[in-house]
Parts: structure tokens; sequence; C-alpha cells
């Protein structure tokens, strides 16, 4: 089993972007010849599941880690969420906040974020750290049959999702904390790793006003550029870090595409679920600053090796 992690706590500031307060976490201090490392937290997520890197990290590289908006501590408006959205936030806090280009290390929905801006923004990234990576690739399946039993019942499923008291309804029962918890227990392979403060750090943001409308806007949110399509315009260097027990994708499907698109990444297969950096947090840790500074072309000083 992993040992456990020293989590210190970090203070966190605010920066107004767009009229909105986003929260942020900064340790460490600026490096030379060392890119700084921006976290990137997945769906339902915050700052708060970075908690096991961010010290660590710090130690060698000058390490930020930011709540998405509707997320965390951040601001939650009531408009339309989208890959788009997060790409800006993320592109104009590296501008504006870091001041340089960026490694950007997304988990789940922060690594489809983080592809956006290394694709779309390419000024702002200089690297990409892709933790199971949702994201959808264009479909190559053949087009089916009509099935009017089948396409009536997914309409019918379609309209249910886009009425407001169903969204609510369904929010309602999945921020409950018994349910949250069955839910991390099914996408952690380590059970210990779901902990009570982890339970607790996901509910306290689904408390907070206009939550609700943030969980129903993401899912009716129309599907944002595909992902090999933005792979084909990305020209950084590319980390894929694979919890292979992740019920939520077929990591080693989801393998074989990202490397169709992009030969040249370069990924680890692990055994931890769909949150490897909190699951086997040492492991993800070493990985990513072995591969930074090897990809950076950085020397590798005696103090940051580490078995």
């Amino acid at each position: 089993m992993e040992a456990t992690l020293t989590t210190p706590t970090i203070p966190g500031a605010y920066w107004k972007w767009r009229g909105q307060s986003i929260y942020y976490l900064h340790a460490g201090s600026q490096q030379p010849q060392r890119p700084p490392l921006l976290l990137i937290h997945g769906f339902g997520a915050s700052t708060d599941h970075w908690r096991k890197n961010v010290a660590d990290l710090s130690a060698d590289f000058d390490v930020w880690a930011i709540d998405l908006l509707g997320f965390g501590r951040s601001a939650k408006p009531d408009q339309l969420y989208s890959g788009d959205i997060w790409r800006d936030q993320l592109h104009e806090f590296i501008t504006e906040v870091i001041g340089e280009p960026a490694i950007l290390v997304g988990n789940s929905l922060g690594g489809y974020a983080s592809l956006c801006v290394a694709a779309q923004r390419p000024e702002s990234a200089l690297g990409l750290v892709l933790i199971n990576s949702a994201g959808p690739f264009t479909s190559n399946e053949p087009v089916r049959q009509p099935d009017p039993m089948r396409d009536t019942l997914k309409e019918g499923m379609k309209w249910l999702f886009l009425q407001d008291w169903a969204s609510f309804l369904l929010f309602q029962y999945t921020r409950q904390r018994s349910i949250i918890r069955k839910t991390l227990e099914k996408v952690y392979l380590d059970k210990s790793a779901v902990t009570d403060q982890l339970v607790e750090d996901i509910y306290r943001p689904s408390c907070d006003a206009g939550a609700a409308k943030v969980f129903a806007s993401v899912f009716r949110s129309p599907q944002g550029e595909k992902v090999d399509l933005l792979l084909s315009r990305l020209n950084c260097p590319l980390l894929m870090l694979w919890g292979e027990a992740d019920p939520w994708m077929n990591s080693r499907e989801r393998s074989i595409k990202f490397r169709q698109y992009y030969p040249q990444l370069t990924e680890y297969f692990l055994r931890a679920g769909h949150c490897p950096h909190d699951e086997i947090p040492e492991q993800v840790n070493n990985l990513i600053r072995s591969w930074a500074l090897l990809s950076m072309e950085i020397p590798k000083p005696e103090a940051s090796e580490k078995e």
C-alpha cells in the first residue's frame, strides 16, 4: 500500500475573471529553466483533490492549482458551461496570474479542458499531462438502422434531462454524502483512499448557491471539439497516465485512440482507478516530475531523484 503523503494546508487566493471569483492555490516559487505546473481537477472535484500533490511537487516546481468556474470555491454563475469557457479561463489565468507558459496537468474533465488549452491556445502550454482524461472522439461506428422504440426512448430520456425539475432531483440525489462515497468506492481501486475528508471535499461545494444549475448546464451543453481533432493540432510533449481499474473508461482502448492521433506521447498504466493522482500520489508525482524534467530537457539534480 502506498505511503500516506503529508498534506499541509496551503492558503488559497481569489482571482477576478470576467466578473467572477476564481479560487486557486500556489505553492513553491519560480524555478529557473523549469516551467510551472498547473493542476486542473475533474467534474465535481476541486483544488482539494490535489492536496497530496501540490506540496510534494512544489519541492521541484512552481505549482498552481485552480477551481474551474462552477466548481470548488469558484463562483457558480447561471450560464452555459463548456470546454471553451474553461479553456479561456485556464489560458487567461496562465497569462494574467502565472505570467509564463505552464505544463498543464488535468484529470478527467480537467484533462479535456487542458487539452483544449494546449491545442487551441498553444502559447500557454509547454507540456500536457492527462490523467484518465475525458472527452469524445469522432465516432467511426456505422450508422445504425432506425429503431422506433429505441429512438423514442432515447429522445424521451434526453427530454427528461432537459427539464429543470428532473436535473434538480438527480443533483439532490447524487450530492448525498452516502452516494458520493459509494460512487468514489466504485472508481477507486484502493477503497481506503476514500476518506471522510475526500467525501466532504466533494460534498461541500454542492451546497453553494448555483451548484444545481451548474450540474444541469454541464449535462445539457453540446459536446466540445473532438479529442482526435484537438490532438491533430497539438504540438507539445504529452504524458498520459492511466488508472487501469477505472470503470468509467476503458483505458487500453482509449490509449490506442490517443496513440493513433498522437503517437509521440509517453504513457504509463497504473494500478488505480479514475483518480490515480489521489489514490497513488507518490507514483503519479514521481512520474510527472521525471517526465517534466526530461521532456523539457532539464538536467535532473540529485535532490530531485526519487525512487
